[in-house]
């Protein structure tokens, strides 16, 4: 029972935040420093009515156009950003894309490395029979985290969805994962409140760094630095494993899709691994770190430039917060 990535779509939010306009905001930065500095001139934000169910609702409705929608067996969404704690948001997509109700459906908590974790699990529900059909989607809105004071978080996330067809498939073409979890730097990358162990507090103080940016233990914090040396160490780790596994060398791999963090942190990866820059996807121009959609995104785009299609052995890398990180290598 093999599987196979069948199609991907992806959908971001028609709200658009130039660098230019955060620059006009904060008037110490330049809108060219931060695109030199990060490889992003703008991205897409959520309004103030739209939700990660939105976004999500509009990537599958997308992916899902001319295709037999009663093909999927299995509705699988990654989200840290859920409409509500309960119920389930996946179940509330279910409804609204018309889904047959025989199916499975569930949500689960992952950020950067959730799409390499979503192809994973959508592996193992082929391979043991319980699907033939999954419809796999990501779906963030980061920007609803981060206080509006805290210009270094703003320049760099953006919102938006992405949605990947899988199926069974007489041959394999899910070659190989690594997967890695250390939760010892969960405080790292971290919403302190809202949750069940501290609830949102209307009353939290803010908070100012060295750097001018202003936050609460109500909204995003990332310590920047600790999230760069946990990268340098994972990744180059998760990629090496990735390819003894399978048997592989760089060599043999077609194109690599890394999350898509910042230009400064994936380059300074590229370069560190040996990744010849012409096997490397680097875009996130006119997106910003869209959190987990930024591996399918990628792929999207490099299916439709032709730099990848069929046959094409496509090594993945996502990683970020929990600390968690996943590599695969996949055969479109």
């Amino acid at each position: 029972m093999a599987a196979v990535i069948r199609r991907i779509e992806y959908y971001l939010p028609e709200r658009v935040v130039t660098n230019k306009q955060l620059e006009e905001q904060y008037k110490k930065w330049e809108a060219d420093k931060i695109f030199k500095k990060i490889g992003i001139a703008e991205r897409h934000v959520v309004s103030e009515n739209e939700t990660a169910v939105d976004l999500a609702f509009e990537a599958a409705q997308k992916v899902l156009q001319g295709y037999n929608k009663d093909n999927i067996d299995f509705l699988i969404l990654c989200t840290q950003s859920p409409d509500y704690f309960l119920p389930t948001s996946a179940c509330v997509l279910q409804d609204k894309l018309g889904l047959r109700k025989d199916i499975g459906a569930f949500d689960y908590n992952l950020g950067c490395s959730g799409y390499v974790y979503g192809l994973a699990m959508a592996k193992g529900l082929i391979a043991s029979g319980l699907a033939s059909g999954i419809l796999l989607i990501m779906s963030e809105t980061y920007t609803r985290h981060i206080h509006s004071g805290d210009l270094a978080n703003r320049t760099i996330f953006g919102d938006g969805a992405a949605a990947t067809i899988i199926e069974k498939s007489p041959q394999e073409h899910f070659i190989e994962f690594v997967l890695g979890t250390d939760g010892s730097g969960m405080q790292n990358l971290i919403v302190p409140n809202g949750g069940m162990r501290h609830a949102k507090d209307a009353r939290a103080t803010e908070t100012v760094n060295a750097s001018g940016d202003v936050t609460s233990a109500n909204c995003l914090y990332m310590n920047g630095p600790e999230i760069f040396n946990f990268t340098i160490e994972a990744v180059p780790a998760a990629v090496e494993s990735v390819l003894k596994k399978s048997g592989l060398t760089m060599n043999d791999i077609d194109y690599v899709v890394f999350h898509q963090a910042n230009k400064y942190m994936i380059d300074f990866l590229r370069k560190k691994i040996g990744i010849p820059m012409e096997k490397f996807f680097m875009d996130m121009t006119d997106t910003g770190n869209t959190v987990s959609p930024t591996i399918p995104i990628g792929l999207k785009k490099a299916l439709d430039n032709n730099t990848i299609g069929p046959g094409s052995k496509v090594l993945l890398c996502g990683f970020g917060v929990g600390y968690s990180w996943g590599a695969a290598i996949i055969e479109m």
